[in-house]
Parts: C-alpha cells; structure tokens; sequence
C-alpha cells in the first residue's frame, strides 16, 4: 500500500492532501493566521461560572469565551491549581513537579462552583477548535503528545494503546515506562512505541518534560489571557502522527518547509529523510497530482462510489445524513439481496473515506440499502467498522437497525472540512448566457497584443482550461506556435484543472500574473 503526502503551500494557508494508493483520503487545511489549534495550553481567567451547566465560561483570548465543563477539569485539577498558584507567585524558586505533593482528586459529581471561582486565573489546553458560533472548547487535563508517548503532568499512571495486540508487549512496554518516568508524570504509549527501545523512549520522555517546564517562566507572574505552550503547526501534527514504514514520499512546493520538515523527521526517523522532496515544477502541485481534479469530484452533495452506485450527502446542524443509491447496479443481476450487499459494501468504503476527508464530525446517520438477512446485515457492520479501522479519530459504530440505518458517532475537535464544487457560473453570473466560445481564441490573442505593447516580454505562460490549452497547443502548427512568430514572444500554454471553461491568465518569467486594464 503507496502513502504519499503533498503539501500545498501558499501566502494564505498551507493544505496538506494524504494520498493512498493515489486515492484522496485526508484533506488538511490551514490557515497561515490560525489561531486556538488543538493542543495549545493557555493561562486563561474564569469569566463566569455557569452552576445550570456545571461549567464555566474562559477568556484565553478569542472573541467569544471558550467553554470548560466540570468533566473536562481532570482528576487532579486542585494540584494543578496550587501548582499554577505557586508558579505566578513571585515569591521563591518556581515548583519543581516531581517534588510537588499533589492535593486529593476531585469528586466526579462535583459542582463547578466547589473548584473554580470568577477571575481565577486557570491552565487549559485547547480540546475542540471554534465551531461556527462556539468559542474553543477547553480542557485542564493536560497533555503533551510525542511521536511514540503522550505525557501527562500531575498524572501517575501508564496506559499503553489497546491497538498493539501482544499482550507480551503491551506488559514490557509498561514496566519499562515505569520505570524511567518521573513522579507525577503520567504516561499513554502510542501504538508507534510497539517494539522501541528504552533508550529511544527515555529521549523522547525527557524531551517532552523539557516542553512542558518551558511554561514555568510564561505563567510566573504572566497576565491571563496568555499562550504559554503552542502546539506544533498541523503539518507537524500529522507528520508525527502518520509517518511509519510504509510512507513512501512527501511532496512539498515550499523550499523554507522542506528543509523544516527533513530537520523534523531527521529527529524522529533519520532513515526516513529521503522521501521528503521539493517540488517545482511550475504546473501547480495539487494540479500535478491530480488532487484538485479529485476534490471537484468528492466535496459535493453526489458522490460516485465504484460500479454506477453513488452517495447523497446532506448536512444539518445536528447530524449528517448519508443515503445509498445503487443507480445503474440496481438493472445488473436478478438476486436483489446479493445486489444489495455489493452496494452497501462498496458505498460503506466510500462513507469511511468521506468521513476522513471531510473531517465530518458529530452524529451521522447512513440509509443502506434494505438487506433482509441477518447474516449480510452483521457482514455489513463488520466491513463498516474494518473501513474505519484507519481513521484516526475516536469514532463508534452501531449495527444496522430494524430500519436499515446505521447509526455512527465521531469525535469533532475542529470545523468540518467544506469545500463549495458547485458554483455560481463566473462567465454568465447566473444568467445562462455567455459570450460565443468560438470569440475566446481572438479575445486571448488581444489580450496578448496589449501585454507583448506595454511590456515587450520575451516570453509568457498562459495557463487556461485544458480544453481551451489543448486547442492552442495541438497541432503542427498550432495557434499558440502562430502567435510567438507573429508577436516575437516565446508562449508556454499550460493547462489548469482548477480554471473555469473561460478562464485563462497570463504569466510572466518569475510566475507572477500579468493584470493589465484594457
């Protein structure tokens, strides 16, 4: 199985695309200015408590007060507390956790109002990024993740992943975090961590303690709100999370990342530095791996699964529906049922992809089509929870009701990903008019004379639909070859997946666009 990544770096954001087997499985995109990502740690000032909710509201900075609910505080929160009270003392040395005495655990029916107060400064980390009109949601719980463990101040105890299936294992990878982990620290050992060695994890155990008593000197006297811990940039993220024996290539069109990126995996994988390459080549990189082509194809409201059948997928503010059709299937073959499992096989590998890629999080709700047997009905939900056995956010699946639905639940921590493919027409503007194509060559050609007047270039890129580039550059002699004697200027027709039927644009040497008024 072929795990290729490709990052896609612009002025505005940086879009990471997974691809397996060439197939789009996770779209990432970033913001340069983002803000409140998962995982950041914050100094922030209890603004209200809310006793009917059992929580209270948070300034961390955001326009609207993040959210922290009595469940989301942590065993351990009155340690944490008298730990961050000390810190912000100006009084003495800054606490050094593995000498702190910790304080009780808090009661698990507790009253938010027991523990917290208005204007109390209190640390917590980001669990749920702003929702459409929700702040951040928050957590006191705090966590630090690394390659291969997950540290936990104020905790004390080992949890090792229930994914690694050796029992022998799971016990050595126990005693030996046992025994080399801090007091007051708690450890959870990844999945990756299965059959690593001591010395790997020790450097890995000492460097995330070392990040997390960065925060001491940024609390000490520090005003709330304040960052005082930033999670690594998503890249980062899903390189640390993702990257194993059977990625194969890391593409990137950004040189400054590139080299970023081959000085972080140098750190956690050496042997694995050279699948990192740049790319640039002037077709864009999304362009080049026929990534844009399959976003236009899976981020609408239809989506075509393998062998005629094709998904509905509707959104609502609390749940996601998904309908199956089988369309062209439903005419192959007299036995019905067996019909009806093809389809519901082939769209439940279609919704796990989906479900990655979007990001969609929440409450969905899938209508398969009808099956009368128990046996295809339990295959169904077997295959289901197979298909999703890849996603890496926490996810539950129920088996298919009496009514043929199938009921499932993901973790949301940020905005579903929603890209528009159905747009209003740029050329007409709605109307369902549009200028004669056949006008489009002579308009592009104008176009050019005005540029080849005002700048005399010596040559030219002119990047269109591949329709309209195909009809420029075939031939013997092709119009685009007509033009560079007749106007003395070297023209490069590239075509553009991404570019409406009409669209084209001219570039200089430097790739810069030429926008001229005429």
């Amino acid at each position: 199985m072929s795990k290729e990544l490709v990052i896609d770096v612009t002025a505005s954001e940086i879009a990471i695309a997974l691809l397996d087997n060439k197939q789009l499985v996770e779209l990432n995109k970033q913001k340069s200015n983002v803000q409140f990502t998962v995982g950041n740690i914050y100094l922030g000032k209890v603004k209200k408590i809310m006793p009917g909710l059992n929580a209270a509201f948070v300034d961390v900075g955001y326009e609207k007060d993040a959210f922290l609910h009595y469940l989301d505080l942590g065993p351990q929160f009155q340690t944490l507390s008298k730990f961050i009270s000390q810190m912000q003392s100006k009084k003495g040395k800054n606490p050094v956790l593995q000498r702190f005495k910790p304080e009780n655990d808090i009661d698990k029916e507790g009253k938010i109002g027991q523990v917290l107060s208005s204007g109390q400064n209190v640390l917590v980390q980001i669990a749920k990024e702003p929702i459409s009109t929700k702040g951040p949601r928050l957590s006191s719980e705090i966590s630090l993740a690394g390659r291969n463990i997950v540290l936990m101040p104020f905790g004390d105890k080992v949890s090792v992943s229930q994914k690694i299936e050796s029992a022998e294992e799971r016990n050595r990878l126990k005693r030996l975090l046992q025994s080399i982990k801090p007091k007051n620290y708690g450890i959870i050992v990844r999945t990756v961590a299965e059959g690593k060695r001591v010395a790997e994890l020790d450097i890995e155990l000492k460097n995330l303690v070392k990040k997390w008593e960065t925060i001491y000197d940024k609390v000490k006297g520090a005003q709330a709100p304040r960052l005082v811990l930033q999670e690594m940039d998503r890249t980062s993220t899903i390189l640390r999370d993702l990257l194993n024996v059977s990625f194969n290539n890391i593409y990137v069109n950004d040189e400054a990342l590139t080299r970023e990126i081959k000085g972080y995996i140098s750190t956690i994988a050496p042997e694995k530095q050279k699948i990192v390459k740049f790319y640039s080549g002037k077709v864009p990189i999304f362009d080049h791996f026929s990534i844009e082509k399959q976003i236009k194809a899976l981020f609408g409201k239809t989506v075509s699964c393998r062998n005629g059948a094709y998904l509905i997928i509707e959104h609502t503010e609390a749940l996601h529906v998904i309908d199956v059709n089988s369309g062209n299937r439903s005419k192959s073959g007299d036995n019905q049922e067996a019909n009806a499992l093809a389809v519901n096989l082939i769209a439940a590998q279609e919704i796990a992809r989906q479900l990655r890629l979007r990001d969609m999080g929440g409450i969905i709700v899938v209508d398969f089509i009808d099956m009368h047997t128990q046996e295809n009905k339990q295959l169904l939900y077997e295959k289901m929870k197979e298909f999703m056995s890849e996603d890496r956010t926490k996810h539950n699946i129920l088996p298919l009701s009496k009514f043929g639905l199938m009921q499932l639940t993901r973790q949301r921590v940020r905005p579903e990903m929603n890209i528009q493919t159905m747009e209003k027409c740029p050329v007409c503007l709605g109307t369902g008019e549009i200028n004669p194509s056949i006008l489009l060559a002579d308009e592009i050609e104008d176009r050019l004379r005005t540029i080849k007047e005002e700048l005399n270039p010596k040559s030219l890129t002119l990047k269109a639909h591949p329709y309209v580039a195909a009809y420029l550059s075939k031939g013997l002699i092709s119009t685009g070859l007509k033009w560079r004697f007749k106007y003395k200027c070297r023209i490069r027709v590239l075509p553009m997946d991404s570019y409406h039927y009409m669209e084209y644009h001219f570039f200089n040497s430097h790739d810069e666009e030429i926008e001229l008024i005429l």
